[in-house]
């Protein structure tokens, strides 16, 4: 690892410490070095706060140094005014005289723009650094501006045997949900919830589970729930509809006089291409990543139709011998790790 690469690496670990509180932003890390020594650092703050590069520039203490040091950034800095001023500019009044960046930005308003100005100040900018790693990092933001859609994310849990749910006849005899995964296997899917933007799930889950989509044994912002419910069948009395948590729901009833007030609604055919329809709205709203739990049918819809590009998927102990068999994916298997009784098998749409 040379030292452009060391300090790059820093600056997306300090970029993961902004994720997801700056979406629909991406989270940048930055650090400022000064004769091979760490002077400043930061990273994106919450939607609407202080870039990376003014959170890095405002740590350092002797800011007469800054005209000597090196800025170290995972994204190209920003060249327009939105909530805040443009981050080059800032570089550029503080004769910041070299930029090193990971890769440029997609954003319409930025692409290259940023690179440009810089150099057109005769800033010194060098890119390209660890730039598989910082698409890695910054994969929910680039998916949204390449490819005009959220990052998915497909989760499910399914048994040894490849059931995600038990037949109906046991299902009825025990309403209760039938868990497949440990406790501590639960907690994890909290966590991964507090890091995407919104959680979708179908009918059937919410019918026969009534899950709350919530991150109760995490900390953190809940996602916002999306629900696809053709007909208007779920009601007041489930937890998706007790307006706790920013909910859409997804329909083809145009009948307004059934749709609950607090509850936002968008219409969609489900006769065709649902998955795209649903992604262009995702888009349409700024919604950067998307959790998709369930149930099978909607899992299903993303994988038919080859947009997702993360695939979680528990195994757990337990036998159901008949029941919901496990969806299938071909995808790229990248990690598997266990967490007490359960394996988790991670796959990317390759």
């Amino acid at each position: 690892m040379n030292i452009h690469e060391k300090y790059i690496s820093r600056c997306i670990s300090l970029g993961k410490n902004g994720q997801p509180s700056t979406y629909p932003n991406p989270s940048v890390g930055c650090v400022l070095v000064h004769n091979n020594r760490i002077i400043g650092e930061g990273y994106t703050s919450a939607y609407g706060g202080a870039h990376a590069e003014v959170n890095a520039i405002a740590s350092v203490k002797n800011k007469a140094l800054l005209k000597e040091a090196t800025l170290y950034s995972t994204l190209e800095p920003c060249s327009h005014f939105g909530k805040t001023p443009p981050c080059a500019d800032l570089i550029i009044t503080n004769n910041i005289p070299k930029v090193v960046i990971g890769i440029l930005d997609p954003h319409e308003k930025v692409a290259g723009r940023g690179i440009r100005k810089l150099k057109d100040a005769g800033r010194e900018v060098t890119t390209g650094i660890l730039e598989k790693e910082c698409r890695a990092h910054h994969n929910r933001f680039l998916t949204f501006h390449e490819k005009k859609r959220p990052y998915i994310l497909l989760k499910w849990a399914e048994t040894i045997d490849g059931f995600i749910a038990p037949a109906k006849e046991k299902r009825n005899a025990q309403p209760e949900p039938f868990w497949i995964t440990s406790p501590p296997s639960r907690q994890r899917v909290h966590q991964w919830r507090s890091e995407e933007q919104a959680i979708l799930v179908g009918t059937t889950t919410v019918l026969e589970d009534n899950p709350k989509l919530d991150i109760r044994h995490w900390s953190g912002k809940n996602p916002v729930r999306l629900v696809l419910d053709r007909s208007l069948k779920i009601n007041g009395n489930y937890h998706v509809l007790d307006r706790t948590i920013p909910t859409i729901i997804f329909t083809e009833e145009i009948d307004s006089s059934k749709y609950i007030e607090g509850i936002d609604y968008e219409l969609i055919d489900f006769s065709t291409n649902i998955a795209q329809q649903l992604c262009n709205h995702f888009h349409k709203r700024n919604i950067l990543s998307v959790f998709v739990e369930g149930g099978k049918r909607t899992i299903e819809t993303f994988i038919e139709a080859n947009l997702w590009d993360e695939a979680r998927v528990f195994t757990g102990t337990s036998h159901f011998k008949r029941g919901t068999t496990a969806p299938k994916l071909s995808g790229k298997l990248v990690k598997q790790e266990y967490i007490y009784t359960d394996t988790i098998n991670t796959f990317v749409n390759d």
